[in-house]
């Protein structure tokens, strides 16, 4: 399943340290086996002082937790070179192929499904499947998508 709004945080500048804390809690607490995946989205965009604390939670937890199995994936834009994040989790980085606009649409379709008998916002888009996933695409960053 996809994340849900508990287990997504969408980085800005604004992003303060106890949201970072909170999700970063919620995924190296015991208690987080029940199959969620925490996500960092645009962790590149964190300032300086809120990327040195996501390190410094990150790890203090890592070693005094006993989940070894957690499951906590940082998203960062790859041209992003001067993020502290980049520098600090780079051990753990893992590079992902790119995937052409019409792979990732027939990935979605195959895999995303609503269930029947609900109300997705996917509806919203005249299409004969139903997703729960859409992605917008723009030629410009920050059209208000």
């Amino acid at each position: 399943p996809l994340p849900s709004y508990d287990e997504v945080l969408v980085c800005t500048p604004d992003t303060e340290e106890e949201e970072v804390e909170l999700l970063v809690r919620r995924a190296l607490s015991p208690g987080s086996q029940d199959q969620k995946i925490y996500c960092l989205l645009g962790a590149d965009k964190l300032v300086y002082k809120v990327s040195k604390q996501l390190e410094s939670h990150f790890f203090r937890l890592v070693q005094s937790s006993s989940i070894p199995n957690y499951r906590f994936i940082i998203f960062c834009n790859a041209k992003a070179h001067k993020s502290y994040v980049i520098t600090a989790f780079d051990a753990y980085k893992v590079t992902f192929p790119c995937y052409s606009k019409t792979e990732i649409q027939t990935y979605l379709k195959k895999h995303l499904k609503v269930p029947r008998g609900t109300a997705p916002i996917a509806q919203a888009f005249e299409e004969p499947y139903q997703q729960n996933v859409k992605f917008v695409f723009s030629e410009q960053a920050g059209m208000g998508k």
